[in-house]
């Protein structure tokens, strides 16, 4: 099983800078030596929730022949983005996007932390109990949670500020549920991760662009701006669930190294 990770898209109307890069995103993913099974994006997917950015954003999907599923992030507009995906998944919540996807041997729960004219996130106590109860149906079950809103502070005062107000609340339903593998996230446009309550929360960095900031001065956001990227999740029996980060470039050869029985010498063959 083999799961691509998009965030932070951010289509915007008024540049095509956005598009582009989540053009060179698909094509990367297309063309990577094994196609992913599933495709997430955490939220972010357009700059101002308009239509006409949400119908961008979808025709940019469009070369995209696998499943692929949202959630809102502080940018979205939540009842465009349900009007444009319509049901997802299943268990879905009337009045949000959670829902649970069967992926494999793996389980895939998607939250919404969106609130409406705010950059911060929640889960009000109606989300983190659908959440208990859906994590309580197959506690022997490899599960993956999806949001937008990291639950950890990173370190940065201006994300802090609009980070997930409910941290400790949820931490405290992964406690009581070690099946838990990961819980992924966007909202920062950078790489992090860090251990909670036996899971590994990981934030995936933007298909805009990457944010390098100085920790230095965690009060304020000067950034160089990265190379963006994409992570790969992958599930086998004898591995577990393993994360890779993967830079969004130019399509190139495949070089064999390896051929499955011995080590090629340098210079290595092209694989056909």
């Amino acid at each position: 099983m083999i799961i691509a990770q998009l965030s932070d898209t951010h289509i915007n109307d008024e540049s095509p800078e956005a598009a582009a890069r989540l053009r060179a995103a698909v094509t990367h993913l297309l063309h990577l030596p094994a196609v992913p099974d599933v495709v997430l994006i955490t939220g972010d997917c357009t700059e101002h929730g308009s239509e006409t950015e949400y119908a961008h954003f979808r025709e940019l999907l469009r070369p995209l022949t696998i499943p692929v599923y949202v959630i809102p992030g502080n940018h979205d507009d939540r009842p465009r983005l349900r009007a444009l995906f319509g049901p997802q998944g299943a268990q879905a919540m009337p009045d949000f996007v959670q829902y649970t996807v069967e992926a494999g041997s793996l389980r895939l729960l998607a939250l919404d932390t969106h609130v409406p004219g705010q950059d911060g996130g929640t889960l009000c106590p109606a989300r983190l109990q659908w959440l208990e109860e859906r994590l309580s149906e197959q506690p022997e079950r490899p599960t993956i949670i999806l949001m937008h809103h990291p639950p950890f502070r990173c370190g940065l005062a201006p994300f802090d500020g609009i980070g997930l107000d409910v941290m400790s609340e949820f931490g405290t339903v992964v406690a009581r549920h070690p099946q838990v593998e990961r819980v992924l996230a966007g909202h920062l446009h950078m790489g992090v991760q860090r251990p909670l309550h036996g899971a590994l929360a990981v934030v995936c960095p933007s298909t805009l662009h990457q944010l390098l900031p100085d920790f230095r001065r965690p009060r304020s956001l000067e950034v160089s701006f990265g190379p963006p990227a994409m992570l790969l999740h992958t599930w086998a029996a004898d591995t577990g669930l393993l994360t890779h980060s993967s830079l969004i470039a130019e399509p190139r050869p495949v070089l064999v190294m390896h051929d499955g029985q011995q080590w090629q010498s340098p210079p290595w063959p092209v694989r056909g």
